[in-house]
């Protein structure tokens, strides 16, 4: 079999692993898998086994309780220890209202049965509410407001590391450019599509 060949296999099985730790409503990816929740926890495991340490999850993707099973298993068993695993989740649009961040973040630890997650992240930088007819919209809530409140979830102890996802430059700048801004974001997040381009290459 060619190297093309072999990579093209490599990135498949990468993606349906993807798919069934992390299943989405809606990917883009490449065969992709809509699973049980119930392999959700099972799939943690091997990839925990296989040495993976870095667990991704989100309010958005509904995993965070079978993710939580997971590695409390291999915690019992002793594969791992809390400390040596590195789980991010994050702050869905709905609750950037900056009174919803620290009650959305201690619904997700209720999930997990932890007591902090090692990274929290704003997932988008728009923010959306539902209104009286069940429906979801738009909302208006300022970036920088949502930043102070990851903050205090910072101080609170419940997040090692706060930091976002999907943010442009302008809004990057936005909260650096804070004033009395105490903690700066440690990373942003962005998921890179090989088969997905940008029609503005700055737009990071």
């Amino acid at each position: 079999m060619s190297v093309l060949g072999l990579h093209w296999y490599w990135f498949l099985f990468i993606s349906i692993l993807q798919e069934i730790i992390f299943p989405s409503k809606k990917s883009s990816s490449i065969d992709s898998c809509v699973v049980p929740n119930s392999k959700t926890t099972e799939a943690t495991k091997i990839a925990i086994e296989a040495g993976y340490r870095h667990i991704d999850c989100a309010y958005a993707y509904q995993v965070e309780e079978e993710v939580g099973l997971a590695v409390r298993s291999k915690i019992a068993d002793g594969t791992v220890k809390r400390e040596d695993i590195f789980c991010t989740s994050k702050l869905w649009c709905t609750f950037h209202r900056p009174e919803l961040v620290q009650s959305s973040l201690e619904r997700s630890l209720k999930k997990f049965h932890f007591d902090y997650v090692d990274l929290y992240l704003i997932h988008y930088p728009f923010s959306m509410k539902v209104n009286e007819n069940g429906k979801t919209i738009y909302d208006h809530v300022d970036l920088c407001a949502v930043w102070e409140a990851m903050e205090k979830c910072k101080d609170a102890g419940l997040a090692k590391s706060i930091g976002v996802s999907n943010f442009n430059r302008r809004q990057l700048e936005m909260i650096l450019n804070k004033p009395g801004l105490k903690y700066k974001p440690v990373c942003n997040q962005v998921r890179a599509l090989i088969w997905v381009t940008l029609s503005h290459p700055d737009w990071f």
